[in-house]
């Protein structure tokens, strides 16, 4: 198949799915109109045809407008970021150059198939620079914490996230479609969200963390894990992959995705937040959707670039 038909057949069977869940949501909402965790179920449901719609007319419109997509979302979620975190007067020029200087031209390496400055430049220059420009405002108070967490977030909502459209940056024999590869990792990182989720509610007893995040279990993790596992595995087709690859590929996926919603979660309840926003309904911020995301993508990348990049 062309990567237009993979590409049609994909989003048809997402568009089935969200058809189902849409149905099913509205008949439990009749039957529990006054349901908290129906609504909210509801509003999840809401806020997926939305990001799928754009997530298909970004493949359609091509390679730039996924690469703006992300640069999009990666200002929403260093915003979220730099919203919850305390800052001064002097962090003021430091932002100003995280914002208008560093993200664009993360994604603008990206866009210019620049791999080798890609990497680094934010992990060694965006390092260095951070620090200089908060001691040159002489504000001393709490120098280390406060350049530290812009650092973080930084490399967390930009470095990290900018990894999913560098999947477009990979030169693997015999596979061109690596549009398709992006739409690969979203999915299996959002379904293993979504799908913990579910056996975590259903069958949940086990708490992994709960003083960080109440929600994740045992039983959710390993339920929902392995079933998002088994749909990466299903998905072989439009990838790289064969099926053992592409299962051992989600399994990673999977673990870092978990991580990292787990990474970020501790940040958030050290800044007293449940959220990091509320852009999305249902899903509260644009980093609150993005957190496993952002420990997946670099990931990926590395595996596949290593072992199917000659």
């Amino acid at each position: 198949m062309s990567m237009q038909q993979k590409f049609y057949c994909l989003f048809g069977a997402i568009g089935v799915l969200l058809v189902v869940a849409s149905l099913a949501g509205w008949l439990l909402q009749r039957r529990s109109p006054g349901s908290a965790t129906i609504a909210n179920l509801n509003a999840r449901v809401r806020a997926w045809w939305v990001m799928v719609a754009v997530l298909a007319a970004c493949f359609l419109l091509g390679r730039v407008a996924t690469i703006i997509l992300f640069a999009i979302a990666s200002l929403f979620a260093l915003r979220e970021f730099v919203t919850l975190t305390p800052t001064r007067t002097g962090d003021h020029l430091p932002l100003v150059v995280c914002f208008y200087v560093l993200l664009p031209v993360q994604y603008l390496l990206i866009g210019d198939d620049w791999y080798n400055l890609f990497a680094i430049f934010l992990p060694v220059y965006g390092f260095l620079l951070l620090p200089v420009l908060t001691a040159v405002s002489g504000d001393t108070e709490q120098f280390l914490e406060r350049v530290t967490k812009l650092q973080w977030g930084l490399m967390i909502t930009v470095y990290c996230v900018s990894y999913v459209p560098a999947l477009l940056l990979l030169k693997l024999p015999s596979y061109r479609d690596t549009l398709l590869l992006v739409i690969y990792l979203l999915l299996v990182v959002q379904i293993s969200d979504v799908l913990q989720y579910v056996f975590g509610k259903l069958f949940g007893k086990h708490k992994i963390a709960p003083r960080v995040s109440p929600s994740k279990t045992v039983e959710g993790f390993v339920g929902g894990g392995a079933s998002a596992v088994g749909v990466g595995a299903a998905l072989w087709w439009i990838t790289p992959f064969n099926p053992a690859q592409a299962a051992g590929m989600s399994a990673v996926i999977v673990l870092a995705g978990f991580l990292g919603g787990l990474a970020l979660s501790a940040v958030k309840r050290s800044l007293g937040a449940k959220d990091w926003g509320s852009m999305i309904e249902g899903h509260g911020g644009m980093l609150d959707r993005l957190d496993s995301v952002s420990f997946a993508a670099p990931v990926f990348f590395h595996l596949t670039r290593y072992f199917f990049e000659p």
